[in-house]
């Protein structure tokens, strides 16, 4: 019902983050006469990326009621009317930039991620009409939506001089979302380009055995200055990633390495360096701990087929 509530309205006017209560007006503010944990001015609330432009909430919103609908949890009467109107947005707009997960103050790209998860958004329409042919809606046509997005990306997002998805069309730098590749669907972990970007991720954004979400070092996409720590959601996708190829000792060793890291009442922040080994940036950090639990699942299940 929160999801529902949250997202009505107008599809152009879909927000990548909303309050408990469903609030949209979520201005960043500076609050200059806090110093912050450590001194680690500026202390601020809200977040101007609530104005950005991101495809990739259209299929989180998708994925998240084709799951909610898998797991047989009673719909509102409208939610599929709901899923209409997004896809029908998406339609007409997945063929832009946009400013990615990352919430990227430069210019937008077409983002690697972005991409996938505009893919994610038909094919969980499609697999919904599969499911229930009664409701109302043009699978043909979103089958036509979700194969020309998958050709795109795999043409233009995948370097095969280096065997790896990039950030974003055309670029270099790497991406840890597009270790989400698999876990999505949009290709099956044992694909050569998933492992070929496994093995790439590990080699350019592993720092001290934890995961970058993209390299800053020289010029960086998110227009922001300065390095970051190692982002914890993406070393647990990482994670979830070794496990679905079948390198399930390396996963494991991961998962309770990130673990450990949380604090005495088992919260963790959005970034840890492991040089100073402390624990950086939001806190606590919902993102952080969806990734522990979703991994801690994926491990949970010791007989599935990890090519499956």
């Amino acid at each position: 019902d929160w999801l529902l509530r949250s997202v009505a309205g107008d599809p152009a006017d879909l927000q990548i983050m909303y309050g408990p209560a469903g609030e949209r007006r979520l201005p960043e503010t500076t609050l200059p006469w806090l110093s912050g944990y450590a001194d680690s001015a500026p202390v601020r609330t809200g977040n101007a990326a609530v104005d950005q432009f991101q495809l990739d909430v259209y299929g989180e919103v998708m994925d998240s009621l084709h799951r909610a609908h898998e797991a047989g949890i009673p719909a509102e009467k409208h939610a599929w009317n709901l899923q209409l109107s997004l896809l029908g947005f998406l339609e007409s707009t997945w063929r832009e930039p946009d400013e990615g997960l990352w919430e990227v103050r430069g210019r937008r790209r077409h983002f690697t991620h972005s991409k996938v998860m505009a893919w994610v958004a038909a094919d969980r329409a499609v697999r919904t009409l599969e499911a229930d042919p009664s409701l109302p809606g043009d699978a043909a046509r979103w089958r036509t939506m979700r194969d020309e997005i998958h050709a795109q990306v795999c043409a233009r997002a995948f370097d095969p001089v280096r065997n790896t998805f990039t950030q974003s069309y055309g670029s270099q730098e790497l991406d840890a979302a597009t270790l989400l590749i698999p876990q999505v669907g949009f290709l099956p972990p044992d694909d050569p380009r998933v492992l070929g970007t496994v093995e790439a991720v590990q080699a350019e954004l592993l720092h001290e055995g934890y995961v970058r979400r993209y390299s800053t070092d020289g010029g960086t996409v998110d227009g922001l200055p300065g390095q970051e720590g190692t982002f914890l959601v993406c070393s647990f996708w990482l994670a979830d990633a070794l496990w679905l190829c079948g390198r399930r000792e390396e996963a494991r060793e991961l998962f309770e390495r990130l673990v450990a890291l949380c604090n005495d009442v088992g919260l963790l922040a959005e970034e840890y360096d492991p040089v100073t080994d402390r624990q950086l940036g939001n806190f606590p950090q919902a993102f952080s701990h969806i990734g522990l639990v979703g991994t801690a699942l994926a491990l949970a299940v010791e007989d599935e087929d990890p090519a499956g």
